[in-house]
């Protein structure tokens, strides 16, 4: 009977051991997921386009990479958890954070009065400025002024149209960036302007010995991770995550190697 009634005082204390081990395991009760709120255990599901270079596309072998996705990964690995990445269109990425589809989005989202209302930012991870991109052996052009009577290649769409036209100058169409600086560089227009990252890849990826950068505007355009306003504990370990990051030196590494410099500050 002595022997009977230790070995079960063992079992019970080895279930016990399991027991107290299953709680803070991935997806139990208790585990990072439930503390943060994630939609999926704990796993951080992203939404990202996935067609946006270089802040979220597929390279050559087909793997989702990019700026953006290299910083939500290095977060979720900072906060403990798994990453999982769902592929959506912009125009319909903000209504399925609405409908809790995914817990964030990283692809490029910019800080604005409007979007601050309806949701919650973390701390930026990309800061950038509007840059006016001329032929290198163009030393007319120093200032936006300076485009008053010339003409620029831009996006009817963007913002960078109308600071254009603002500005004085004459916009031939083009359908975005690729366009517009093969024609600068054939002569057929005498500027650009466009946001600093898209000139940061160019320069980092190509050859852009023929343009340079002629000014750049005084605003900011930042960056950041979103979140619904009922996630308050999630943007806080997001902000966390990205001091540490920023503290270590990841988020410089990650700006080196897609833009050639630090651009998260």
């Amino acid at each position: 009977m002595s022997r009977n009634r230790a070995l079960l005082t063992a079992a019970a204390a080895s279930a016990a051991l399991l027991a107290l081990t299953g709680c803070g395991s991935s997806g139990e009760p208790g585990g990072a997921g439930e503390e943060l709120g994630l939609v999926s255990g704990d796993t951080l599901t992203v939404a990202t386009e996935g067609t946006y270079r270089p802040f979220s596309y597929h390279d050559g072998s087909g793997e989702l990479v990019g700026y953006d996705v290299e910083v939500a990964e290095a977060v979720a690995e900072n906060l403990g958890v798994e990453i999982e990445f769902q592929e959506t269109q912009w125009d319909a990425i903000f209504a399925g954070l609405d409908a809790g589809r995914f817990d964030t989005i990283a692809n490029q989202v910019t800080l604005t009065p409007e979007r601050e209302a309806d949701y919650v930012f973390s701390t930026p991870y990309t800061v950038s400025t509007g840059v006016l991109v001329v032929a290198a052996d163009n030393n007319e052009i120093k200032s936006f002024p300076d485009l008053d009577g010339k003409t620029t290649a831009q996006s009817l769409t963007s913002n960078w149209n109308e600071l254009a036209t603002e500005s004085g100058a004459t916009v031939e169409a083009v359908e975005g960036w690729a366009q517009a600086v093969a024609l600068l560089e054939q002569g057929r227009v005498d500027a650009t302007i466009n946001d600093s990252l898209t000139y940061l890849d160019y320069a980092n990826t190509e050859d852009a010995s023929a343009i340079k950068v002629a000014a750049e505007t005084e605003e900011e355009s930042q960056s950041a991770f979103v979140v619904t306003p009922e996630r308050e504990a999630l943007t806080e370990a997001i902000d966390g995550a990205l001091e540490d990051l920023r503290t270590d030196g990841t988020l410089a590494e990650l700006g080196e190697k897609y833009f050639g410099e630090d651009v998260s500050e």
